[in-house]
């Protein structure tokens, strides 16, 4: 079979590699000049399974509304003319409920370790080369009280498998020397079987294997329209003619709803934009070596060999991926305040993306309305996490075989 995946970025390039693998013929679309050049180039870069909390729980609509007056909230919501996120946002504010965030996060949770356990093959597999850091990841409180709020939530996932060590300060400051200024951390959720690597070089690196083995990779190509005849695609328009397939995987993060609605397919995916900075290590004595969340600040730090990734901020502004550098002088200051003797800071590189969210946090896969259109899209802020088995299920459906784990809640409707 002939497959047409639509999407260039970490959730395109693993959807086409799993059909690669299954036999199948693989074309790929990308508009940019190389793949993970968007959303996948700047993000966090933390395969966390202990971070699949949804964003859509009782506290959002708060933390929302005080960013309408405070500068300081990781959840920014910024009035603009695009009616989309008032609906959005009213589907958002209807999944934040106690029971529906639980359901929600532990749906997330059941598709983040298959897809972590799916990484793993590839991997073996394919000895790829993408700075991966198996050493965990900590979740850090700077307060007793904190640190004991973050243990009740963290039990969720614990109950549903999820390994995690309790540590205080000290266990801290030993795991990561690093550190700087005893007695700012108070304790952490260590979750040593979460992992860190660049997305980017994965997804390159896996893209040039596809392309080894045959598989097209279409870059720099535009798609204008997608052409259909009764319940089947008939074919992609682009900017250098029309592509052929017999299934088609629609895997354009933040770009599917509006390319869908043009036929007939409506996606409840809006763009939430995230910051990060990529800071040079430069010859620092004293690199971060574990990947962290500081949960106060809500600001992550990942180190990627010979770099530091500094994330932070959600913000529902619609499609606009424009900053300043003011925009990251706070998360600037709570990586130098952690890690003073870790990178250049003066060197970092700036840059902003948009998240592919859901109003409950879940991706949309499955089959939808033609009978050979798929969707893998709207993986939200841990995309890199639940790519892998996004891909292998998409794969799984497309062979008409069951995915190795429960659908149940996760098939799109």
């Amino acid at each position: 079979m002939r497959v047409v995946v639509l999407g260039g970025g970490v959730v395109g390039v693993t959807t086409a590699y799993q059909l690669q693998r299954d036999g199948h013929e693989v074309v790929l679309i990308e508009r940019q000049e190389k793949v993970a050049s968007e959303t996948s180039w700047g993000n966090a870069g933390m395969i966390g399974c202990g971070h699949t909390f949804v964003w859509s729980s009782p506290k959002a609509p708060g933390i929302l509304l005080r960013s309408l007056f405070l500068k300081d909230q990781a959840l920014r919501f910024r009035f603009t003319t695009d009616p989309r996120l008032y609906s959005w946002s009213l589907l958002f504010l209807k999944e934040c409920t106690a029971a529906k965030a639980r359901r929600n996060t532990l749906l997330k949770h059941r598709i983040a370790v298959y897809s972590q356990s799916v990484l793993d093959a590839v991997v073996r597999d394919e000895q790829l080369d993408y700075d991966r850091n198996v050493r965990g990841i900590f979740y850090f409180h700077r307060s007793h009280e904190a640190l004991e709020r973050g243990i009740r939530q963290m039990r969720l996932l614990e109950q549903d498998g999820q390994l995690i060590k309790i540590i205080d300060g000290d266990e801290v400051q030993r795991l990561e020397p690093s550190i700087a200024g005893k007695g700012k951390i108070v304790g952490a959720i260590y979750c040593p079987t979460d992992e860190t690597g660049d997305p980017a070089m994965f997804t390159r690196a896996l893209a040039q294997k596809v392309e080894e083995r045959g598989g097209e990779l279409m870059t720099s190509t535009t798609i204008t329209s997608i052409r259909h005849d009764g319940r089947k695609i008939t074919g992609v328009q682009t900017n250098r003619g029309e592509v052929k397939g017999d299934a088609y995987v629609l895997a354009l993060g933040t770009h599917s709803p509006k390319l869908a609605s043009e036929i007939g397919v409506s996606l409840p995916i809006y763009p939430v934009k995230g910051y990060s900075l990529t800071i040079p290590v430069d010859g620092r004595p004293k690199p971060p070596t574990i990947a962290s969340l500081d949960e106060h600040n809500l600001v992550a730090i990942t180190s990627f060999g010979d770099r530091i990734r500094v994330t932070a901020t959600a913000e529902f502004a619609g499609y606009n991926t424009t900053h300043k550098p003011s925009d990251f002088e706070f998360m600037k200051n709570v990586v130098r305040e952690l890690y003073p003797d870790g990178a250049n800071y003066d060197a970092a590189e700036m840059w902003a993306g948009l998240r592919p969210m859901t109003p409950n946090n879940l991706p949309c896969l499955g089959r939808k309305r033609y009978d050979n259109l798929f969707l893998n899209t709207g993986h939200g802020h841990i995309g890199w996490t639940m790519s892998h088995g996004s891909a292998r299920i998409i794969a799984d459906l497309i062979a008409d075989r069951r995915p190795e784990i429960s659908m149940d809640g996760l098939l799109w409707a």
